[in-house]
């Protein structure tokens, strides 16, 4: 699996567009009791969720970073908001105006561009880091949406390998803090799909990903997307462990433990 911040220019100019078609594709066809429905976020309707991820992107609009400890000018979002409480077609069609300037952005984007030095969400980083905190906002949000709608979406894709590579990338914090895997254990997470794969932690005075484990003292199994939306505290543990959508075999503590304390971020 590729971790953050090992994309080149064409992989995170595609993720992004990616995001930015599913976004305007909701704007097109949600009915108009959607739009202010709940979203996975509490405090927020579904279209809270699109002018969060919409402003995002009305900030970083015709911007680069020139060292890792200037936020990009987030006063721009005010102005998207302000214009923002318009009827429907006229928000789709601001919505669809600030992508086409993103678009325009990742045009002219080098992969050089991307090793700049660059404020981001989680310290100091590189632009493509932040751009890949991009693609992970997106796909998350974007299931804020969906999930609570009834609606599917494409969770195979490469926007969802940026947002499992994110998870995956805080896995050691997650097992050896939210979980609290004692010294000495170690487990696996066995990921049916729509990304098939297994991430292994041992802890070894500290929790840390490893390649492989011969003999985990627990494996947790659950599909990539329950996995990341967990890991975002968007869906109830319990109700997945009710719905067997996330399970366990091996040590009963320790699995129960970690299905109900995935939540790194929120």
């Amino acid at each position: 699996m590729k971790t953050p911040e090992t994309g080149n220019v064409g992989r995170i100019g595609a993720a992004l567009r990616t995001c930015y078609a599913s976004i305007e594709a909701l704007c097109a066809d949600l009915g108009d009791a959607e739009w202010n429905a709940q979203s996975l976020c509490p405090d927020w309707t579904i279209r809270d969720v699109i002018n969060h991820v919409t402003s995002i992107e009305a900030v970083m609009a015709g911007w680069l970073p020139d060292d890792d400890r200037t936020p990009p000018p987030f006063e721009k979002a005010a102005d998207f908001l302000r214009d923002a409480d318009a009827d429907t077609t006229t928000y789709s069609e601001l919505v669809r105006g600030i992508y086409d300037r993103r678009r325009r952005d990742l045009a002219a984007l080098s992969d050089a561009d991307l090793m700049r030095p660059s404020w981001t969400p989680v310290g100091p980083g590189t632009y493509g880091r932040f751009l890949e905190i991009r693609v992970f906002d997106f796909w998350v949000h974007e299931r804020d949406i969906t999930t609570p709608l009834g609606r599917t979406t494409d969770d195979a894709g490469l926007g969802a390998e940026i947002a499992l590579a994110e998870v995956a990338g805080s896995l050691g914090y997650i097992v050896g803090k939210k979980v609290g895997l004692p010294d000495g254990k170690g487990i696996t997470f066995d990921l049916t799909g729509p990304i098939p794969c297994q991430l292994h932690v041992a802890v070894d005075g500290r929790a840390e990903t490893v390649d492989h484990l011969d003999n985990p003292d627990v494996t947790v199994v659950t599909d990539s997307t329950t996995f990341i939306q967990l890991a975002c505290g968007r869906i109830d543990p319990q109700a997945q462990i009710d719905s067997s959508a996330i399970s366990w075999k091996g040590d009963d503590e320790l699995g129960d433990r970690a299905a109900r304390n995935l939540r790194f971020t929120m």
